[in-house]
Order: structure tokens, then sequence, then C-alpha cells
């Protein structure tokens, strides 16, 4: 089946590593010809990914696969003015320009908005950086553990109270900026079926990290009271925080926010004695004494195994969850249930399970899985779709402008 949304949709991913690249991942899901352009040499960092020691080692290139499948690659030497002219020639007839190479770069390629739109007035050029378009950060570099996890203040706030913050996962702020610029181009296609017209689509780590942390920033910056909601962060309610079981596993305890359930939890646990504690009669007693409320919960649960107070709290229809480790995550019925992992349909990729974008449109068909490529692997098809020799490649390739 070939009857895809975005079939006949021509994309020029000129962008590296995993935000930007991941939007253009996204839009070849739903069938657009996507074309990544690399460097010749080692390629995109994003193909070294799976091997570095702060991810898990898994004897297969599943970084690459994951962010760089249904795509075909060209390998341009874009120091070469031959190999920018070629990148140039791609543009006139692309749909959708996506990059995240700094802005100087794109001076100096004479690729930014205002360079390729005279060339293509109608193309969507998607602009991803770190710290936004505009201000005095605007050049300057930044990945998603600083600008997304760091600058935006989440790094701050996710931590235990009173400890050091944590660094973030890999790609844990790339993969839903990603998303937000697919939204950002797929809002602009639409403009433009509409109207005719192009233009430019940005979005930064910077601003999804913001996103992120809007719960507690919003309130910040509407001069809410930061100095006591720290002090109070500084202690966990006793209802929302994790306890660690016997068997070193860690439960959620979640929106107990009613006496009545509290008085459930406090039976589960065999702890009916502090019903009749002052310190825990209403929630409003509660909260001062959160602390000493909560190591006596802590007490209790971690005299059972975890699969042993899941039980419990089920027949007790409390509220709490256990706090899942990602080698559970192939067990998850519920992830395959809904498509969250698949089974990947090309099995030259060598996964078994493949983590789906969270982009779900009931009926829209999507491409079958295709292994991220080689480097330099369609260069050559590629090439003479627009109108170049055999004889032209070579020797562009004997000259170094393209692999």
């Amino acid at each position: 089946m070939d009857d895809y949304l975005f079939k006949g949709l021509r994309v020029i991913d000129c962008a590296t590593v995993i935000a930007a690249p991941t939007a253009a991942m996204m839009l070849a899901d739903f069938g657009a010809d996507v074309i990544k352009v690399e460097q010749p040499g080692e390629g995109d960092m994003l193909r070294m990914l799976s091997h570095v020691p702060t991810a898990p080692e898994a004897g297969s290139d599943w970084f690459w696969n994951l962010d760089g499948r249904n795509k075909r690659v060209l390998s341009l030497n874009l120091k070469d003015e031959e190999a920018l002219k070629i990148l140039r020639d791609l543009v006139v007839g692309c749909d959708v320009f996506i990059t995240n190479q700094p802005f100087q770069v794109r001076s100096s390629l004479k690729i930014t908005y205002e360079q390729l739109s005279a060339l293509n007035p109608k193309m969507i050029y998607a602009s991803l950086s770190a710290y936004g378009e505009k201000g005095p950060d605007r050049a300057t570099k930044g990945f998603d553990q600083v600008a997304y996890w760091g600058r935006s203040g989440l790094m701050d706030l996710m931590r235990n109270p009173d400890k050091m913050p944590s660094q973030g996962l890999p790609g844990m702020g790339d993969h839903p900026t990603g998303v937000a610029l697919y939204a950002s181009i797929v809002t602009a296609l639409l403009r433009r079926e509409r109207t005719g017209k192009g233009g430019l689509v940005h979005t930064s780590l910077l601003a999804n990290g913001l996103w992120s942390a809007a719960g507690v920033a919003q309130g910040a910056l509407t001069g809410g009271d930061m100095k006591t909601y720290r002090e109070n962060s500084l202690i966990y309610s006793a209802t929302f925080r994790p306890y660690r079981t016997r068997d070193n596993r860690w439960l959620q305890l979640n929106m107990i926010r009613n006496e009545e359930l509290l008085a459930m939890l406090l039976v589960a646990i065999d702890a009916t004695e502090l019903l009749s504690d002052s310190r825990f009669a209403t929630m409003e007693d509660l909260w001062p004494n959160r602390e000493a409320l909560g190591d006596e919960i802590q007490e209790r649960i971690g005299q059972k195994d975890a699969t042993d107070w899941i039980r419990i709290f089920e027949e007790h229809d409390v509220p709490a969850y256990l706090i899942v480790r990602v080698e559970d995550l192939e067990s998850d019925e519920q992830l395959v249930a809904n498509g969250m992992i698949e089974t990947p349909s090309d099995a030259t990729m060598g996964m078994k399970n493949l983590i789906k974008h969270p982009l779900n449109i009931e009926g829209l068909p999507r491409a079958p899985h295709r292994r991220a490529p080689s480097l330099g692997e369609h260069t050559q098809e590629i090439l003479e779709e627009i109108g170049y020799s055999q004889e032209e490649i070579a020797r562009l390739q004997k000259k170094g402008a393209v692999q």
C-alpha cells in the first residue's frame, strides 16, 4: 500500500543528531521522500550514539535506526561549491527544508531562510535552534542537556529534595522538541495548501524545556512565592512520594487526596493505629507532619516485596503504582496493545522492538520500516534523479565533493 498522506512530498533533512532529524523521520513515516544530507567520512554523530558509555550497548545501531529510519542519504561535502550547488538544486524542488545547523554555518553556506526561500518561495523552511532565532544567545551552541534541561529550569526542579541536580537522559529534550518541529511543519503545510505560501517555522530546545516546566515556571513568572514553594519541596508529601519495597523496587503513591483514601492506605499497610494519631487526623494536620507519616509508611512498605504490595493495594483500591524500569518495558502488554512498541517490519534493522513516535491518526497508513541507511548509500541514485550523469558523479566522488 503506498497511498500515504505525504506521498510526493520532498523533504531535505540538512540536520544532525536527534531533534530536527526526528521531525523528518516522522514525515517519512507518513510517506514523505526524505533525503538526509550528511558530511562524508563519519556522517551524522547520531550514527555513533548507540555505542557511547552513556547508552546501553546492544550490538546494533539502535539509536540510528530509531531516529534515522525511512530516509535516503546523500553524502555532500558542503565545503565544496559543487556540493553546495547540488544542495541548492535539491532545494528548488523540495517542499520542506529542515536544518539545525548553527546560524553562523547557515550564513557561511548560504542556506539561510532568506537565501533558500529566494530559490523556492513555496518551501517550508524548518529551523531548530538551541535558544531561539533571536536574542543575545542566538548563536550559542547547546544540546538538550543544556538548553532544554538546564537553561529552562527543569534540571533545577527535577531532583530529590535538597540534593544536587541530575543530568537528563540522552535525547530526553530532543524527542519532544522534534514533535514540536513536526507540528510546526505540518501547520505550515496546511497554510500552504490554503494560501500557496511557504514560510519559515521554528522552535528551540529552550522553548520546549520551558513548556515542559510550565506547571511551575508559569507560577514563578506570575510572581508566585517561590521561596515557600522551595521550602515545601524539601520534604515530600507523604501521600505523593516514592517508597522502597523489600526487594528494592519503588512504589509511587499518587492522588491520595482525602481522608477516606488515606484511611484505605493505612488499612492496606496494616497501620490502622495511625488513624487515631492526631498528627494525621485531617489532610490539613497531615501537611506539617508529612515527614513523620512518610517515615511510618516507609517502615511498613519495606517489609514486603513490590508484587505483594501491588496486589494488596489493588484489593483496597489504593492508587499506588510500581515505578517501572526500562528493562520491564518489553513485557508491558499496554505498550504493545497500543503500538507504542512495534516489531520492525525490516528485519535488517537488527532490532526486536522499536519505540514508535507518539503521533497516532486512526485510518492513516504509515510507511513500513526501512533501516536507517549507510553513509552515502543513495548518493548516486539521488544525483541521477536530478540529472547528473554517471561520469559527473564519478568525478564529484573522486574530488571528494560527494561520497
